[in-house]
């Protein structure tokens, strides 16, 4: 690939080879309602675990406690689980975006609803969404960005990390794109904002953000000079996913408890090129842009003699007869 550039030809690398790691650091505690206190720390709320691509933080979280196997009502909340008599309720029928399989009866959910029974994990899940993330001290978590760019081409490798022996510069610095774009340690809060977006509002139902890393590198100038740059892009909202945990109490009964974790799913990106001044490629363009110059004169002197309306003066002037 050669292009033209201000201080000459250039032979470029546009397909690199890249590395990613992330680690994202911070610890909170949340009280819930039937379930009491709760530690998060990254191993709880990072899925899947660190060292990918993408991974997930979680903002929110619905809780459902101590659900066992076997028979109660359905939701009123889910329409087909909703019924007047047995009758609605066909019995081996699953309910469509409901939680399990109608027994063929139509019970009392509360004084005012009367829904399905279904066999299925009871109680039912309860959907009831916080006002306010219950991990709203996620905004203040950071998160490490670890990025090795390797031009194979020019045998050229790089890190986005700022080669120093101070051993405590990346746990007190933090990425600011004016005074510190070096520091690849990113606060939660920050790459939110730089989408556009608020923490408050994007971590109490979720969404989803792009990380960009974008390197544009000329190999002619020392290679400090080759720095990555960085950006976010909110892609999605309303984002979550469940998990649960499994267990037997002393009487051997198998329960578990359920959650429905809301929060932001990072995705990041790495693309880039690179480019060096060669001989070959300066002469090639060189030359065609030669050839280029002869043909467009056999295209002018073809328009002139055949094609324009004073073709007979431009004959005259240009061809000297011989008697």
């Amino acid at each position: 690939w050669v292009f033209l550039v201000k201080k000459g030809y250039q032979e470029t690398d546009s397909a690199p080879h890249f590395s990613v790691i992330t680690k994202l650091k911070g610890i909170s505690v949340t009280e819930v309602k039937d379930a009491g206190n709760r530690l998060w720390d990254v191993a709880d709320y990072v899925k899947p675990s660190q060292g990918e691509n993408t991974f997930f933080l979680v903002t929110n979280f619905i809780t459902t406690t101590k659900q066992a196997q076997g028979t109660c009502p359905e939701s009123p909340s889910v329409l087909d689980g909703i019924c007047r008599e047995d009758a609605d309720c066909p019995i081996g029928d699953p309910v469509v975006h409901g939680n399990g399989i109608k027994t063929g009866k139509c019970v009392m959910f509360n004084t005012t609803h009367s829904t399905c029974e279904i066999y299925s994990w009871c109680p039912v899940e309860n959907d009831t969404v916080p006002r306010k993330p219950l991990l709203a001290e996620a905004e203040n978590f950071t998160l490490f960005i670890k990025n090795t760019v390797n031009f194979t081409k020019f045998n050229f490798s790089k890190c986005n990390t700022l080669q120093t022996s101070d051993p405590t510069y990346f746990k007190s610095c933090t990425y600011d794109p004016f005074f510190n774009p070096s520091c690849p340690v990113f606060r939660i809060h920050d790459m939110v904002e730089a989408t556009g977006e608020t923490f408050g509002n994007l971590a109490l139902l979720g969404g989803s953000i792009a990380v960009y890393i974008k390197w544009d590198c000329d190999l002619d100038h020392p290679a400090a000079q080759c720095q990555p740059q960085y950006s976010f892009s909110l892609q999605d909202r309303n984002y979550n996913f469940r998990t649960a945990s499994y267990y037997w109490d002393p009487q051997k009964r198998h329960y578990r408890s359920l959650l429905k974790l809301y929060g932001i799913r990072f995705d990041i990106s790495v693309h880039g090129q690179a480019g060096k001044f060669s001989i070959i490629p300066a002469a090639v363009s060189l030359g065609a842009s030669i050839a280029l110059l002869g043909a467009a004169t056999v295209v002018c002197d073809l328009v002139l003699l055949y094609l324009d309306s004073k073709a007979d003066f431009y004959r005259k002037e240009k061809f000297e007869e011989v008697r």
